[in-house]
């Protein structure tokens, strides 16, 4: 059963890491659980103003692989993204998570919300195959500590044993 905590920029992951478990029981389907995750996240961390996923697919141009706008919780975003192209690019070729304190300063930022200052996207991956990417931006400058990218991960790990993707 899902409890909603207060919403928090320090939250209890391991708390939401027992709820997203709790939540997907007994769905395995992609699209209802990332739905679900997103916003499950949105509504518990503070100072968000983005967070969903980005899925992989061929790209439109024949070569390679884009991301495209999957669900999510938040102001409408960049509908497509080529690999290596901004944050969520980076994370779609690198398959590591990255914590932006300040997109302003990440070489190739994409700016789908002037409003984003910060930013953490992280690689999902299921039996070696990158699926998609999760995305979260926040308004405020330096919001994602290391804190946030080991729990998130353990969320994301929670979603994909969840989930048939």
């Amino acid at each position: 059963m899902h409890i909603n905590p207060e919403r928090s920029t320090r939250p209890d992951y391991d708390l939401l890491v027992r709820q997203i478990a709790s939540v997907l029981e007994g769905e395995r389907d992609l699209t209802a659980n990332a739905s679900q995750f997103s916003a499950l996240v949105y509504d518990t961390l503070a100072d968000l103003n983005w967070a969903g996923f980005y899925f992989t697919v061929p790209s439109k141009k024949g070569e390679g692989q884009d991301l495209l706008v999957g669900p999510f919780q938040g102001k409408p975003a960049c509908a497509r993204i080529p690999f290596g192209r901004g944050v969520c690019g980076t994370v779609a070729v690198e398959r590591k998570t990255v914590v932006v304190p300040d997109v302003h300063a990440f070489p190739g930022h994409i700016a789908c919300d002037s409003a984003s200052n910060a930013e953490i996207v992280l690689p999902v991956i299921k039996d070696g195959k990158l699926v998609g990417v999760f995305d979260i931006d926040s308004p405020t400058l330096e919001r994602f500590t290391e804190e946030d990218r080991i729990g998130l991960e353990a969320m994301v790990a929670a979603f994909i044993e969840a989930t048939d993707c």
